[in-house]
Order: C-alpha cells, then sequence, then structure tokens
C-alpha cells in the first residue's frame, strides 16, 4: 500500500456512516482514541444522529457525502448493501475506509473497492473484528498450521442484519478465521441449512477442505437461547479450545513421557483397572498430556482493530485485514451459501 500523508501534527478526523448497534461503537472509540477528532456521525435515521453526536461530541449529518472533504478516515457500518456505493465515493476522494463485514452485497463491488484502494493508494479495511479477540490473537502465536478445525457460533435472534443470512451475517467470523489460520487454497465446500424465521437462511453447517489437507467444521445459528462462539484446533503436536465470549484459550500438548516413547499403553492398559475411571483421567491430564491456559492481553476487539485501522493509516502500512482477505471470505461465504441453496433433502 502506498504511504499516505501522515498525520504527525494534527489529528486523524474521523468520521462514522451508520450508527446502529454497531456504528454507535465505532463512534465511541473514535472519540475516545488520543490523536483522531471524531468529526462527526451521518445516518439517515436524522434522531438517532443527533442523539450519537450529543454522546460523542461531534456533529450529526443526515448525507455522508457531506464528509467528503472534511475527514481523513471513515468507518462504514451501514446495511451491507450500502456498503458498496458509500466506501467507493469516500475511497476515490482519498480518504481511508474501514469497511464492516461483509464489505459488499456482491463479489463484484468488493473487487471494485479493492481496485479503487490500490489505484489511489488509499487504506482500505475490513471489519473482521474476531481478529483482533485476544483469545485469538494469543493462540496464533502457539499453534502450527491446523490439521481440523470445528467452530459453532450460536446466537438468539436480534431482528438485525435481515438482509443477510447466518453465512454473512455470524459464520463469515469463523469462515475468516479459519482461512486465515489454515493457510492454504480452499479446494471444496459441502454446506445445508435452512430458514426458521427469515427468508435466508437462518441455521447452516459447513464443511471445509483446503489443499493441503485442512478440514474444517462449521456451524452458525441466530436461532438459539444461549450464544455460543467457540473454535477448537487441532494440529500435529496440540489441541487448542478457544472461547470466543469468554476470551478464554487452552492449549493441550502431550508430555515428555509421551513424546519420548517412555508411555507404552499397551503394556499400561495389561496392568490397570479399567473400571476406576477417575484414576484413569487423573492419569491422563497428569502424565500423559499438558494443560495450558494461554496469556493474553486484555483488550476490546474493536478498540484494537480501529487503533490497528489508525496505525495502518499513519505509517502507510497494511491493514492486518486488508480488502483481498475481506473478498476472500466473502468468496468462501458465497460457496456456502451456494451450496445450500442447491442442496437437496431428498424425500423421506
Amino acid at each position: 500500500m502506498a504511504a499516505q500523508e501522515k498525520h504527525s501534527e494534527n489529528r486523524i478526523k474521523a468520521a462514522v456512516v451508520g450508527v446502529g448497534h454497531l456504528g454507535r461503537h465505532h463512534a465511541r472509540i473514535y472519540a475516545e482514541l488520543p490523536g483522531v477528532q471524531l468529526v462527526a456521525v451521518a445516518d439517515t435515521n436524522q434522531k438517532r444522529a443527533e442523539g450519537i453526536a450529543q454522546t460523542c461530541h461531534c456533529k450529526p449529518c443526515g448525507d455522508y457525502r457531506k464528509l467528503i472533504g472534511r475527514v481523513d478516515v471513515v468507518s462504514v457500518a451501514a446495511p451491507t448493501e450500502l456498503h458498496h456505493e458509500i466506501a467507493k465515493e469516500f475511497l476515490e476522494a482519498g480518504v481511508a475506509v474501514l469497511v464492516e463485514k461483509p464489505m459488499t452485497k456482491t463479489l463484484e463491488e468488493g473487487e471494485r473497492l479493492v481496485a479503487i484502494a490500490r489505484a489511489k493508494g488509499v487504506t482500505l479495511q475490513v471489519g473482521h473484528v474476531e481478529r483482533f479477540n485476544p483469545a485469538v490473537m494469543a493462540v496464533q502465536r502457539f499453534i502450527k498450521p491446523p490439521r481440523f478445525i470445528e467452530s459453532h457460533r450460536l446466537s438468539p435472534y436480534t431482528f438485525r442484519s435481515r438482509d443477510i443470512g447466518v453465512v454473512m451475517d455470524l459464520m463469515i467470523h469463523d469462515i475468516d478465521i479459519i482461512l486465515h489460520l489454515a493457510q492454504s487454497e480452499l479446494v471444496n465446500v459441502e454446506a445445508l441449512g435452512f430458514g426458521i424465521i427469515s427468508k435466508t437462511e437462518d441455521i447452516a453447517n459447513a464443511r471445509l477442505t483446503f489443499a493441503n489437507g485442512c478440514v474444517a467444521n462449521v456451524t452458525a445459528s441466530r436461532i438459539s437461547n444461549k450464544a455460543m462462539r467457540k473454535m477448537r484446533l487441532f494440529s500435529d503436536d496440540s489441541y487448542v479450545s478457544l472461547d470466543y465470549g469468554t476470551r478464554e484459550a487452552f492449549i493441550y500438548r502431550p508430555t515428555e513421557k509421551i513424546l519420548s516413547g517412555e508411555f507404552d499403553v499397551e503394556e499400561f492398559l495389561r496392568s490397570v483397572d479399567l473400571t476406576k475411571v477417575a484414576e484413569l483421567k487423573d492419569l491422563v491430564f497428569k502424565d500423559l498430556v499438558h494443560i495450558e491456559k494461554l496469556q493474553m492481553d486484555e483488550h476490546e476487539p474493536l478498540k484494537a482493530e480501529i487503533e490497528s485501522f489508525i496505525n495502518a493509516v499513519k505509517t502507510g502500512s497494511e491493514p492486518v485485514v486488508t480488502g483481498e482477505h475481506g473478498l476472500r471470505a466473502m468468496k468462501a461465504a458465497m460457496m456456502i451459501t451456494e451450496k445450500i441453496r442447491t442442496h437437496s433433502w431428498g424425500k423421506a
């Protein structure tokens, strides 16, 4: 990414377009960040814009186009179908854009945004906030490329994001993480899903196969009475369990007794009483498997994401989640939704 104008003397001027459930948090964080001035928030709901503007000590705006020429960076948190139109105008004007996921409604629209950003040398970052979850960041430092990944992301129905199905709404978070960790080309997708309240899918399951042999099983639902955001990763030398919600991660590794070959399972089975289940469990998790709770930084993921975005703008460096990363996740999500549409349940 070509280096953009440095803002060393003056504060970076920011704005947020769309201050609903998520956009209002973008506004709050910009207003709190040192070296950043939140100039305005824009929303078609004038009352909402005025309320957030008053809270964040900035100006309300009904038409986002009036912000062009007044700001250096903008977060686009409007409905997905508007992402392309809004982000395009800011990028063409040289304004750095953080666009919420999914980055656009179609791949063609996403590709156009990436092309404009590259041609203009302007930062384009996609809001896959789970990349900045402390648990995910901790896991990345320890695990080798995984062989198998399993994720579950369940939530109650919120009546938000009704313009997209659960794959683009929730599952895409895990898709982005899986693509990032697998480090390989996605070669096959199997999926099924169905709607309960929405016209689009509310529940979905997908099995992703990569060129390097990694397999991922991904489940998402927005028809659940309890929230769950968990992922398990299996590699050659470890197993990692992480919980996005509690921001905890544990890594399981074989002990030296296993690695050295000192423990002979067949000999052990000939000498042990298999009815003593509790004792066997103590043996496994004391002498054979080491469990470590990973240490992680305590931070708000969205704040870390926005700080990373601002840093990319200041330094001209690549953002953590580039436009290409956003496109990659969209392509995989669309492969899944296409499989869902063509899936045949057969006849009983």
